[in-house]
């Protein structure tokens, strides 16, 4: 069975009547589009000379952040964001598939993913920004031209509805606001390019109202579209077909937010780089709807301002994220630019759990700053930018990753990788029987998601403690639960305790992933990992010892992704052992200053979760 046909299996399984309904619906849709393609048909606006004076006097959204004149020196010489994919691999793929029905397009050997990116024409944004800000006359002058050119070989090379730029509704959101940006940057430059440009926003607009991602699909694909179709509607606002994708789009982005956002301002889909995009979107949005007064959306900033609060309590220095959960490093407007965003004061809690997300952030006073994962696989029913990482925790002290979350590596293309990076092996957990917490159906679908609760926080002046367990195992044959106990000594040292419930016996595999850039040496009965300024020292207490794997592929382990479409090798100190549940604890003493005595540590361990 094709990957593609396990994905749409799984989604039947999870689909409701309704769903059900408005896929049959879908499909019907695609047919009649079909065949308009075939003889030439396409959707056109009624009126464009009233849209093209509403485009061209709409206000865009505020835009923060820096432009690179290297930068848009190299973008203007042929440089285009492609996640660090070779530029020649995807234009070759994007023209192996150009001129045939979007629909048709199926699997395909190269990463989707990597072709659509430069086809948002984020780029295209990036020196529009920069030519408004610093240029000379000359240099704008040059940066218009270009934008002229590159805006009509896309629209020749991608004519509507054929080639891969079309398959994704998202897509055709997210090139939205470019499009509105070029009608009126270009304004008196040319208005065959202007009209051009009108026509497909409005063929973009007309795809994406007729191709919602509802139902199993809601989530980040849902927020690009309603941000595409305020963009467009607010455009075509004047006709009744415009005014009805405005009004669908307001009403979207209103009913997600709360779905997207959780009440403590976690992410749905367990990914904090999805949680960044999906905000970002937010913004976009309401920064347009409300500069042009087209809707008042300052009641959704509170829910963003949870968001925003959300990130900060997780960044370490002045901007490092962990990768928790899938990353395509996915951007709202581009790289580097970002819209206005309420201002944040950063609470330095030393603790902050957040119940509905599934998080707990420790932080000391010394820069370290831990994250432990409690929480679900990813947004029910398909769960799919989860990943199944319960229990695990990340390290980072003073901006310097320590141990890590090894990222995301790439979607399509490439089923090994998927597996891994989204796999428990590659989190800072417990693999048991060498199985996955749940099970992956797809690259973009688990089934069996686990059951993770936070059972137990004491926060004292002397320690922490958090404990927490999970039910990923429990579907084996003979099930196992995992508990796992947290337990913060003092600003430099804590204590991470793994315990098991269930019979018979398992393997048993502990693993603490480390980032590729910090020197792994042995010290005595320790571990000691240095990066930067910062060491990180690690032993297993009471019996047993890591060894050190570096990056191997049978199966995978030890690897990292510092962004999209990377894979370098890395260390992983690995525990592995074969016992009955009853008989398997481990005790891990990690310090990021000094090591401490062991006893001590043990006892501070004993002392906190003997408190009832």
């Amino acid at each position: 069975m094709t990957r593609s046909a396990r994905f749409y299996l799984a989604r039947l399984r999870n689909a409701s009547v309704p769903e059900l309904l408005y896929r049959a619906g879908q499909c019907v849709f695609m047919g009649k589009l079909k065949r308009d393609a075939r003889r030439g048909a396409q959707p056109e606006p009624s009126e464009t000379a009233a849209a093209l004076v509403s485009a061209r006097t709409l206000q865009p959204p505020v835009i923060h952040g820096t432009t690179d004149p290297a930068l848009v020196a190299a973008i203007l010489g042929g440089h285009r964001f492609t996640l660090n994919s070779s530029t020649d691999q995807v234009r070759r793929c994007e023209e192996a598939l150009r001129g045939r029905f979007f629909a048709d397009i199926g699997e395909t050997s190269c990463d989707i993913r990597a072709v659509w990116e430069p086809a948002r024409l984020q780029h295209l944004t990036y020196v529009a920004v920069h030519a408004q800000r610093s240029c000379s006359e000359a240099e704008r002058d040059a940066i218009r031209r270009f934008m002229t050119g590159e805006f009509s070989r896309w629209l020749d090379d991608n004519p509507f509805p054929l080639g891969p730029h079309y398959m994704s509704a998202m897509e055709c959101g997210l090139r939205m606001p470019v499009f509105l940006l070029g009608i009126r940057k270009l304004a008196g430059v040319s208005d065959v390019l202007a009209h051009r440009l009108l026509g497909a926003l409005y063929r973009h607009g007309w795809l994406i109202y007729r191709r919602l991602s509802l139902h199993s699909s809601l989530g980040n694909h849902t927020v690009a579209e309603a941000l595409g179709l305020i963009f467009a509607g607010a455009v075509f606002r004047g006709e009744e077909e415009g005014s009805r994708w405005l009004d669908r789009g307001i009403e979207l982005l209103r009913g997600e937010i709360n779905h997207q956002i959780l009440a403590d301002g976690g992410p749905v889909e367990q990914s904090l780089a999805y949680h960044r995009f999906v905000l970002d979107m937010y913004w976009l949005a309401v920064n347009f709807l409300t500069t042009n007064r087209l809707h008042d959306a300052g009641d959704l900033t509170f829910r963003l301002a949870k968001g925003e609060e959300f990130l900060a309590a997780f960044r370490s220095g002045e901007s490092y994220l962990p990768s928790i959960g899938d990353s395509d490093d996915g951007h709202a407007v581009a790289p580097g630019l970002r819209p206005k965003r309420c201002e944040i004061r950063t609470r330095e809690e030393r603790l902050r759990v957040f119940k509905s997300a599934g998080y707990s952030v420790l932080r000391s006073s010394t820069g370290t700053v831990i994250t432990f994962d409690h929480g679900p696989l990813g947004m029910a029913p398909l769960h799919n930018h989860g990943h199944a990482d319960a229990l695990s925790i990340t390290l980072t002290r003073n901006g310097e990753p320590l141990l890590v979350d090894p990222g995301t590596c790439r979607y399509n293309g490439a089923p090994q990788w998927r597996s891994y990076f989204k796999g428990t092996s590659a989190h800072n957990t417990v693999t048991v029987d060498g199985r996955d917490q749940a099970f992956q159906e797809t690259g973009f679908v688990w089934s069996r998601p686990y059951n993770a609760r936070l059972e137990r926080v004491r926060d004292e002046e002397d320690g922490i403690l958090l404990e927490a367990s999970h039910g990923g195992y429990c579907s084996l044959g003979r099930p196992v639960l995992h508990r796992r106990t947290l337990c913060w000594i003092d600003d430099e040292a804590f204590v991470v305790e793994d315990r098991f419930e269930g019979k018979g016996e398992h393997e048993f595999l502990l693993t603490f992933h480390l980032h590729p850039e910090a020197v792994l040496r042995r010290e005595a009965n320790w571990w000691v990992a240095r990066k930067g300024n910062e060491s990180l020292w690690i032993t297993l207490v009471g019996g047993g010892d890591f060894c050190e794997t570096r990056a191997r592929g049978t199966p995978p382990l030890g690897w990292f992704s510092p962004a999209y479409g990377q894979l370098r090798d890395g260390s992983t100190l690995e525990h592995r052992t074969r016992a009955a549940c009853a008989d398997t604890t481990f005790i891990t003493l990690i310090c990021t200053g000094e090591p401490i005595a062991v006893p001590r540590a043990e006892e501070r361990l004993w002392n906190m979760k003997a408190v009832v």
